[in-house]
């Protein structure tokens, strides 16, 4: 074994020998508040987090709290974060990084404010300042333990609460006049239950204000009474009673013991504190930790093999510090700018949402997918960068933006011809064959849609986002995965039954056509009235494909080739893939006026019992989504990923 091995080895055994109130971070989550926030201009979101962090960060290694704030540029941005008196300054670090984890899951980075309470530590990070906030009405918590030890007995009860009401008064009452910390206990006696309590309040409170969280505070938690524990987590302090003791604080018993253990486990910290964070953090998220890993050390040897690595602060200074101004979409995956480079070339930089798996893995798979693909009908990824506080994707700048601007938005300037839309739709298939073809392994894009569709000045169709795209074995008849994309878009035999294959794609490419030749967006499945797809089938039926056909074109386009078009869409989105298309054969249906377009068979649109290998065994899960697929009020204009 390595001598660092040793180490890491010598401060998780010898743990053994230390009270089970030592050297305890307590990161355990006590609750956790998400609000949505009514900011407006979000460019400056994430560099300004992350400004505000490093130094909350730098602050709680040096003091055990730290407040921080950036009022420019907009939008402001307050945080604070703070552990309890109690934790010594090693746990402190450790669960302050344990918090820094959490947080983001309220997607503070897409201006949404986040408070979290773990029993050791708080951080928060909001759009006002807060500093001197006691109590929210509106927005504070209480957590009580659902089990209760304390005997059944009604007397027994009123004591117990009673001797709860001791503590939490004492607390409340010593915590303002000791920098807002105190601790008390009363020993078990008489049949009664043992009971310890905690107050903490924020540094950033004066005396008076301390009292008065603490004794909004203390009303809560004691309504937690006669179960074993109650947190009260207001906007100002915390605080926790408990028949077992959590707190650090040693009694006079012990304490020249543990001032002993505590002194030689400094020792040791002092000089690993780096491996102990890097060690306990990897054994809490373990397997969480090695799958981010993987995929995203192996992104920075893509990149530096080739020319793909572009400089953070070149591409900063291209997009004029994403400005607003240039600012081309916004999508799930993060924001995309136009850019110039210092050579006068002309780029989009899309700044990537992260801090999850999922963003490990979309940024790895757009690297390593389209840095090896060229095709006209693809948008190309000139470079990345990895090393700046955020990380970005270069593309080629398409001037015209997408499809969906052209075909949805009203009172669009500019209406897209009979030649053009089919020029869009013969590009789109292109594209989609040379990924399903000679790539030596298929690729399939999962989210084929108008907004993924962009135009050049040519109006030359370039399919672009490839965040969810998955490369499948030609060996492999299917792949199982993760359910991604965007409904209205999506294969019924995969969002049902998770079965990926290349006909996903073409299914989606179908509903594209359609909704390309008929101006009208595939939004609201369940109101069949209301849906592209059931239309132009009934109008098919009735062989009045052509009265399907955006009425903006005024009839200019020859009926015959409408038809036929419509009719590949039909085929493309027939329940069955099986009876589907592969996109080359619906190329070469494009690009052959002899070719004969084959009869559609099965109506497209979303039905469990036209799914192949449709059995009674589907899970209760794919039931579950279908039932509510199928709920008149579900829209389908949002993507959804379910991993």
């Amino acid at each position: 074994m390595r001598p660092l091995a040793y180490v890491v080895l010598l401060l998780f055994g010898s743990s053994s020998l230390f009270s089970p109130s030592v050297g305890d971070p307590r990161v355990s989550e006590a609750g956790i508040l998400c609000l949505k926030s009514n900011v407006t201009s979000t460019a400056n979101v994430i560099s300004n987090f992350l400004i505000v962090m490093r130094e909350v960060a730098a602050k709680v290694a040096e003091d055990r709290w730290a407040y921080d704030s950036i009022t420019s540029p907009l939008p402001e941005l307050y945080a604070l974060a703070q552990c309890h008196g109690d934790l010594s300054h090693d746990d402190c670090l450790l669960c302050f990084a344990q918090s820094r984890t959490i947080l983001p899951r309220c997607s503070v980075l897409a201006a949404d404010s986040g408070r979290l309470y773990l029993d050791g530590c708080f951080i928060r990070s909001d759009y006002y300042n807060f500093y001197n906030e006691t109590i929210d009405p509106q927005h504070d918590m209480v957590k009580c333990a659902n089990q209760t030890s304390v005997s059944a007995d009604q007397q027994a009860q009123l004591q117990f609460a009673d001797k709860v009401d001791r503590v939490l008064r004492n607390v409340s009452a010593v915590a303002p006049k000791n920098k807002g910390f105190a601790v008390f206990e009363e020993a078990s006696g008489g049949g009664v239950a043992g009971v310890y309590a905690l107050a903490q309040c924020w540094n950033t409170l004066d005396e008076n204000c301390c009292g008065e969280c603490l004794e909004n505070a203390m009303i809560k938690a004691r309504n937690c009474t006669p179960g074993d524990e109650g947190r009260a987590m207001n906007a100002g302090c915390f605080m926790r009673y408990s028949t077992q003791r959590f707190y650090t604080v040693p009694t006079d018993g012990d304490s020249s013991k543990l001032g002993i253990i505590i002194a030689i486990a400094s020792s040791i910290a002092a000089a690993t504190s780096l491996v102990f964070i890097g060690a306990y953090v990897g054994y809490r998220k373990l397997s969480k930790k090695r799958e981010v890993q993987k995929k995203f050390f192996g992104v920075p040897a893509i990149v530096r093999k080739s020319n793909l690595n572009f400089n953070y602060e070149l591409l900063e200074k291209a997009t004029n510090f994403f400005d607003d101004s240039r600012k081309l979409g916004q999508g799930g995956a993060g924001s995309v700018f136009k850019g110039i480079l210092p050579d006068g070339r002309v780029v989009a930089v899309k700044r990537l949402v992260f801090n999850t798996v999922q963003w490990v893995d979309d940024f790895y798979n757009e690297v390593n997918l389209i840095s090896g693909i060229q095709h006209k009908n693809l948008v190309g990824l000139l470079g990345c960068s990895i090393e700046g506080p955020e990380s970005l994707l270069v593309y080629e700048y398409v001037p015209n933006r997408s499809l969906d601007q052209f075909l949805f938005v009203k009172d669009a300037t500019r209406i897209l011809s009979w030649q053009e839309r089919l020029n869009v739709i013969s590009g789109t298939a292109e594209g989609l064959a040379y990924l399903h073809g000679p790539c030596g392994v298929k690729i399939i894009h999962r989210d084929i849609k108008s907004s993924n569709v962009l135009l050049d000045e040519d109006l030359t169709a370039k399919i672009a986002d490839f965040g969810l795209a998955r490369c499948l074995d030609p060996e492999k008849s299917h792949l199982s995965t993760g359910i991604a994309g965007t409904l209205g878009y999506m294969a019924p035999e995969y969002l049902v039954k998770g079965k990926l294959t290349e006909k996903a794609d073409v299914y989606s490419f179908g509903v594209l056509v359609l909704e390309i030749l008929s101006g009208r967006k595939n939004s609201v499945f369940g109101q069949v009235s209301g849906s592209v797809l059931q239309s132009v089938w009934k109008q098919y039926k009735s062989n009045g494909l052509a009265e399907c056909i955006d009425p903006a074109l005024k009839g200019k386009f020859p009926a015959s080739e409408a038809s036929n078009v419509l009719q590949i869409a039909l085929l493309c989105t027939q329940a069955s893939p099986d009876l589907r298309p592969s996109m080359s054969e619906v190329v070469e249906m494009l690009n052959d006026q002899e070719c004969t377009v084959p009869v559609p068979t099965q109506p497209p649109f979303l039905n469990t019992n036209l799914t192949p290998d449709d059995s009674s065994s589907s899970s209760n899960t794919n039931t579950g989504i279908s039932n509510q697929l199928t709920n008149p009020g579900i829209s389908f204009a949002s993507t959804i990923s379910l991993r």
